[in-house]
């Protein structure tokens, strides 16, 4: 078959740490193409060069957020469609299909991902630099969060044994410091 008479195919693709299995499926749930490249710059272009073979193509990759995060980036950097197969979907899948009876686990775990943007729940994945930017900044600020209630903590702790009784729970960096004034230094 010509790479002319070839139509679109779904890329089911089960990311690991050094090495991709994929599988190529047509509409109509053959399998036409498929093997396994590792995920290092060289492996990677060899994988774009055997998919090229398909000109119309999608890759459903599970665990875009996780593990396959970095080939999804370089996919849709290089112009590619990409959706995010969740896992719970690629184990359904693999056990059912839309209209369906039950049928058996496929021989691959790449076919139920590349079966699965049939099915309701995979997102198409963008990357976008601003909310990239924005994740940054809301991680930065929670972790400043955390720091300061366990320093505010760690004041209470030191007041309360400093201090009959100890300070009240809404204390400002001003009355602490005005109570720590008052704390005789013992000779």
């Amino acid at each position: 078959m010509g790479t002319a008479e070839r139509g679109r195919v779904v890329i089911g693709m089960d990311p690991h740490k050094r090495s991709a299995t994929i599988e190529m499926m047509a509409a109509e749930e053959t399998v036409v193409g498929g093997g396994r490249f590792a995920t290092d710059r060289e492996g990677y272009a060899e994988m774009r060069r055997y998919a090229a073979q398909w000109p119309e193509r999608m890759s459903a990759i599970e665990g875009c957020a996780g593990i396959g995060k970095h080939i999804a980036v370089l996919l849709i950097a290089d112009g590619g469609q990409v959706v995010n197969v969740p896992p719970k979907l690629s184990a359904r899948a693999r056990v059912f299909t839309p209209g369906r009876a039950a049928r058996p686990t496929p021989p691959t775990p790449t076919r139920s991902r590349s079966s699965a943007p049939a099915c309701p729940g995979p997102r198409p994945v963008v990357t976008d630099e601003q909310l990239e930017v924005l994740r940054l900044l809301v991680d930065r600020r929670r972790s400043l969060g955390e720091e300061h209630t366990r320093k505010v903590s760690q004041l209470h702790q030191l007041l309360l044994e400093l201090i009959p009784g100890g300070a009240k729970r809404d204390l400002s960096a001003a009355q602490a410091r005005a109570l720590l004034a008052k704390v005789r230094r013992m000779t």
